[in-house]
């Protein structure tokens, strides 16, 4: 029997080899030595569930709220999201929102995640040209270094504005947010109803650790911002993403030294709104 806990993955690599070798085991052997070695085998080749919840709701998304869409920042935890979709051949379209301002290492991860997943219905969405010629025009490229009044507005331009277009019609949004990763986001629930933009929110991530998160990356070979190992845990704007120190908070390096710990994405009037799962 396999320890409580773990499936069996059809696909790791080297799975199918190992079971064979177990079963033969089985076969040739008996006593209790070998029945050990067969368990540690088994697990070698299995994998946390977790992963399976996390694709239980994304397919309770793709049946209950039509059509759903992922907003990826192609962050670690919307890489796993993405691949999860790719993987399981889900009908969800993936869309990224390209600022203008983005590293240009987010970009090549962009085009790698279309050729990685030929398939997947992956998009890219922009800043309305008029209101963002009107602000830079009016104060200036790096205006949002002045105050936090200007940065507020620069990131409802790029990021909020281009969001709600592209949420528009939809039923529901999955999103990689994790409890962990600050204390705005302690209480988010795995389901939950986006009262600002009026539709369902999913974070199938919302339970998982950091290390939960590497490891998928790491069985799948999945690809990342290089960035990350360059100590950018949380990568946003490129003006506006600093290197977090040993012992800082993830998102300690966005928005550094101002006021601001999220870009209002996931805020109504200042404040993380939410009221629970509406089904």
């Amino acid at each position: 029997m396999l320890p409580k806990g773990f499936v069996l993955s059809r696909d790791q690599e080297r799975g199918d080899v190992i079971y064979v070798a177990a079963y033969l085991i089985a076969i040739l052997h008996s006593g209790r030595v070998y029945f050990q070695l067969i368990t540690v085998l088994l697990c070698y080749m299995g994998q946390p569930d977790a992963d399976a919840t996390a694709l239980e709701l994304l397919e309770r998304a793709t049946r209950e709220f039509v059509p759903t869409v992922q907003a990826s920042s192609l962050g670690p935890e919307d890489m796993v999201i993405t691949d999860i979709i790719a993987r399981h051949c889900l009908p969800i379209e993936v869309f990224m929102i390209d600022t203008g301002r983005l590293h240009e290492e987010t970009l090549e991860l962009a085009e790698t995640v279309r050729r990685r997943y030929p398939d997947l219905h992956f998009t890219s969405t922009f800043p309305r040209h008029e209101a963002l010629e009107t602000y830079v025009g009016t104060n200036g490229a790096n205006a949002f270094y002045r105050s936090l009044e200007l940065r507020r507005e620069c990131c409802n331009i790029r990021k909020v504005e281009p969001l709600r277009r592209a949420l528009s019609g939809k039923a529901a949004w999955i999103t990689g947010q994790r409890r962990e990763q600050s204390s705005t986001r302690h209480h988010i629930e795995e389901l939950e109803w986006d009262e600002g933009h009026g539709l369902q929110k999913v974070n199938p991530l919302a339970p998982w650790d950091e290390d939960r998160v590497w490891s998928y990356l790491r069985r799948y070979k999945v690809p990342v911002n290089p960035l990350h190992d360059q100590g950018y845990p949380s990568i946003g704007c490129a003006p506006c993403t600093t290197k977090v120190k040993p012992g800082e908070d993830p998102r300690a390096g966005r928005w550094r030294n101002i006021e601001k710990e999220e870009c209002g994405i996931h805020f109504v009037d200042g404040k993380m709104v939410r009221t629970g799962a509406k089904t």
